[in-house]
């Protein structure tokens, strides 16, 4: 899929990307859903499908909170306060854990709920305000956007995946 260059392209990209992903996570059995045998997001670890899903609504609603700090004037903090981007893995294992005893169907429903968050914040901002100029380096605010979400949708959708053969889904 091409980069996205304007809201209706970062929209089509989110919402095609997460479709295919949401299909798979709910081919997860509950009762797998959290079997730590996937690779995790720091090397020499293992994730479960949950881990998986609340290190993507980590994630969702992280671009959430930036989008909302900006509208109010507040510069955000990337990626989060405390967090630095050569340790992101340390910001997985924290969404991990902000999670940890969500059953999988709650898990399943708020991370649709804010992917349709995501989705209607970018619908709302115009072509200009998220491909117009720089945000954060030389980033603008749509390339962000689909920096951390779409991408990792496809990344996601991908370990699934090969979790899902290698259990015999």
């Amino acid at each position: 899929m091409a980069v996205p260059q304007s809201s209706d392209e970062l929209i089509a990209a989110v919402e095609t990307t997460f479709g295919k992903l949401i299909t798979d996570l709910e081919r997860v059995p509950p009762q797998l859903a959290r079997d730590a045998s996937l690779d995790g997001h720091v090397a020499g670890t293992q994730m479960s499908p949950a881990d998986l899903v609340a290190y993507l609504i980590g994630w969702n609603e992280l671009v959430l909170k930036w989008l909302d700090l900006d509208d109010r004037g507040v510069t955000p903090d990337f990626p989060e306060t405390g967090f630095q981007w050569n340790r992101l893995g340390q910001l997985a294992q924290k969404f991990y854990a902000d999670h940890q005893t969500d059953p999988w169907p709650a898990l399943l429903t708020r991370l649709k709920a804010v992917k349709a968050r995501l989705s209607e914040t970018i619908a709302a901002r115009s072509d200009a305000e998220l491909y117009g100029e720089p945000w954060y380096g030389k980033w603008t605010k749509g390339r962000m956007i689909q920096f951390n979400t779409s991408s990792p949708y496809t990344n996601a959708r991908g370990r699934i995946r090969s979790w899902l053969r290698k259990q015999g889904q």
